[in-house]
């Protein structure tokens, strides 16, 4: 797992995540020290990236762990330690690979080994008869490890599932939504009962119906959480609700470094070259070597640019460059002692900034090497069609061009799914014609992939109704060239606001979903309206506010929890939305997975 600053960046909303991280590091503490004594902690390669967020290693290193591997096929070097600790999610796949280890183990070890298996977020009787299966479980205790929602930020927290959307919509396994109901429960013990609750989509109802019943089923028990809350309204949202938001490319700084070189667990990897310093003694090392930065909020410069769109991006690194210049600068001035002392004691931070100002400014480099191409601008300008309904109903020529350069079929793909959301469908004609060019040029292996797709919607004939153009319309999704400014004029500035954004955002003004009933009527799946309790809201539970924040000036905080996903693109618009300085909501975002286009369209694939 890869360090990570703690704690710091979560605690700055109304809502305070860092309490689920701090319960969960606790937690995982607990489990740790029942067993005395040196360790080695063997991880499910998904999780340690994410668990890493809540425990870093220097925290597990004061806690006796010695070492920590990664649960993948091979063997292990030669442990001396007596307690070896397995942290995995319940599958059966992983299940093996455990049971692989320890009878690996078992046969290599003189000095006895104590086994132990913490599954997350719960225990699997699925996965323990597996393991009895393969006569691993004596000598071994199996605990669980409640690590079910990730805080990223002090608005943004994920339960990190694998393929949630695909679980659900391909395979029929509804895990993914008992995770999901689970996760709530565990928002609501932490913060109180939501009062309201509004939802889009078919997962969204199977949540709220789960939701519903466990709730029931604890009824007795006493643990239901506050009954006033410091959320003022859930909203429920099915992935498959929009598409369009998720296969049109990301035009934020955020958003852009995701889709070029994706981040993961926070973290994202750029090459080495351009980050070689003036006074870096190894420059071709460096050059050489893959460059980790950390991304979040705790960063004042990256909590500053990280929404704007990336034409804003120049104009703000060099605005910084030069505040970071002029306060530098003030050394050479003539001071008394009280103003020396008070410029040393500000020189770490400035030393800070401006070392956060060269890795930004290095990697916007990076993504405006990738902008500047020309097919990244027939990529947008083709998307742009789509989305304002121009040529949608054709066979597009660029994708054809694509094809016939066998460009990965990710990105073809993902622009094929694009137009048949804004189209509401394509003609069968149409959707033959791409798909016998996709078999003949990418091999038949590729038929699978789009029986995936129209299985769950991303592909399909035109039916009826135009829905997108006339929730285009109707919602306001994007902007005409004719009411932009010529900053928004730009190829790289989002001229396309999230359908999801539209309908928090009318719950957020409206308090419910009246006045878009229409609207409503043309998405895919059943609408959820239900009040959870009739007691009003009197103070704020676990806020990260002053004691006056129960007051009617304060915005409301609305939970958007997207079940199959949600981009950086909408968390970066509800973010936005928030800070506005007329705002009468805080939008806080709870999801299933952080994701991007091509991240959706790989895991709906059938790979080799």
């Amino acid at each position: 797992m890869r360090e990570t600053k703690m704690s710091s960046h979560l605690a700055g909303g109304r809502l305070n995540v860092a309490l689920l991280q701090e319960t969960m590091r606790t937690e995982l503490l607990n489990l740790l020290q029942q067993y005395s004594g040196p360790k080695v902690t063997i991880w499910d390669d998904w999780l340690a990236g994410p668990v890493g967020l809540v425990a870093q290693y220097s925290f597990l290193k004061d806690h006796e762990v010695n070492n920590m591997f990664l649960l993948k096929p091979g063997s292990l070097p030669n442990i001396t330690v007596k307690h070896i600790i397995f942290i995995s999610r319940p599958k059966l796949s992983l299940m093996d690979l455990v049971a692989d280890y320890i009878l690996s183990i078992r046969a290599k070890q003189t000095a006895p080994v104590e086994f132990h298996l913490f599954f997350v977020p719960r225990k699997s009787e699925l996965c323990k008869v597996h393991l009895t299966n393969r006569g691993v479980v004596s000598n071994m205790t199996i605990e669980e490890f409640k690590c079910d929602i990730i805080p990223f930020e002090s608005d943004v927290m994920s339960l990190e599932l694998q393929n949630d959307f695909r679980e659900n919509y391909i395979e029929g396994d509804t895990s993914c939504i008992y995770n999901a109901a689970q996760a709530l429960r565990t928002i609501q013990q932490f913060y109180g009962i939501v009062p309201r609750v509004f939802g889009k989509g078919q997962a969204a109802k199977q949540v709220w119906d789960l939701l519903c019943r466990l709730n029931k089923e604890e009824q007795g028990s006493g643990n239901k959480g506050a009954p006033t809350s410091c959320i003022d309204q859930l909203l429920l949202l099915d992935r498959a609700v929009d598409f369009t938001s998720v296969m049109a490319t990301q035009l934020t700084y955020e958003g852009l470094i995701d889709e070029i070189y994706r981040i993961k667990s926070g973290t994202a990897t750029f090459p080495g070259q351009k980050f070689v310093g003036p006074d870096d003694p190894n420059p071709e090392e460096t050059a050489r070597e893959k460059k980790h930065v950390i991304l979040n909020s705790s960063e004042e410069l990256f909590a500053e640019i990280r929404d704007s769109d990336f034409t804003e991006i120049g104009a703000a690194l060099s605005k910084k460059a030069r505040i970071i210049k002029t306060q530098l600068d003030e050394r050479h001035k003539d001071k008394s002692v009280q103003e020396i002392k008070h410029f040393v004691s500000r020189l770490p931070q400035l030393l800070a900034n401006k070392q956060s100002l060269v890795t930004h400014t290095a990697i916007a480099e990076y993504i405006k090497e990738k902008t500047d191409s020309f097919d990244f601008h027939d990529k947008i300008q083709c998307e742009e069609d789509f989305l304002n309904c121009i040529d949608s109903e054709k066979i597009c020529p660029y994708i054809e061009d694509l094809i016939a350069q066998k460009e990965p079929l990710t990105k073809v793909l993902r622009l094929i799914c694009l137009q048949c959301a804004t189209g509401s469908g394509l003609k069968p004609k149409i959707l033959e014609y791409y798909k016998r060019e996709l078999v003949q040029t990418y091999g038949l292996k590729t038929w699978l992939s789009i029986c995936n797709l129209e299985k769950c919607g991303l592909l399909k004939t035109q039916q009826g109704t135009r829905q997108y153009t006339v929730l285009r319309k109707a919602l306001h999704l994007t902007t005409d060239d004719s009411d932009a400014n010529d900053k928004d004029k730009s190829y790289l500035s989002s001229k396309y606001t999230p359908l999801t954004v539209r309908l928090s955002e009318h719950i957020a003004k409206n308090k419910g979903w009246s006045g878009i009933q229409d609207v409503l009527g043309l998405l895919p799946g059943p609408t959820v309206d239900e009040l959870q309790t009739l007691q009003p809201r009197m103070t704020r539970r676990h806020s990260g506010s002053s004691e006056n924040s129960s007051s009617i000036e304060n915005p409301r905080v609305v939970l958007v929890f997207f079940i199959g996903g949600c981009t950086y693109h909408e968390i970066s618009v509800l973010r936005t939305i928030s800070q506005q300085e007329d705002s009468v909501v805080e939008f806080v975002i709870l999801t299933t997975k952080i994701i991007n286009g091509t991240t959706f369209i790989e895991s709906l694939m059938e790979l080799d």
